[in-house]
């Protein structure tokens, strides 16, 4: 979610995790796809798979991961929503888009 919604906030980003999945989320996909955001050609990516240099920041989203590999800027200290119910997909998402928000724009 977060890379989709970067992105529909004008910021270059990509998002990636210590465990990824092999498709996006399903409760993902639904609960951005209610904010008109596609997210076709979206993958999974893995953090062994980030360079950290093409970034100004590296934002953790929390969920109680460390990824010592990467300078993480800032850990925006959010729970997983994978397995929960579509409430919190959808909390997750708009405290994501606040979060983005206060980001400067590159």
């Amino acid at each position: 979610m977060a890379e989709a919604l970067a992105r529909d906030r004008g910021h270059f980003a990509q998002s990636a995790g210590t465990h990824p999945g092999t498709r996006i989320a399903p409760n993902a996909v639904v609960v951005l796809n209610e904010l008109g955001i596609n997210t076709e050609g979206h993958t999974p990516k893995s953090v062994d798979d980030i360079n950290s240099d093409e970034f100004d920041q590296i934002i953790s989203m929390g969920c109680g991961v460390k990824c010592p590999s990467l300078p993480i800027s800032a850990d925006w200290g959010l729970e997983d929503p994978v397995g929960q119910s579509m409430m919190v997909y959808r909390l997750t998402r708009d405290r994501i888009r606040t979060l983005l928000d206060e980001l400067p724009q590159s």
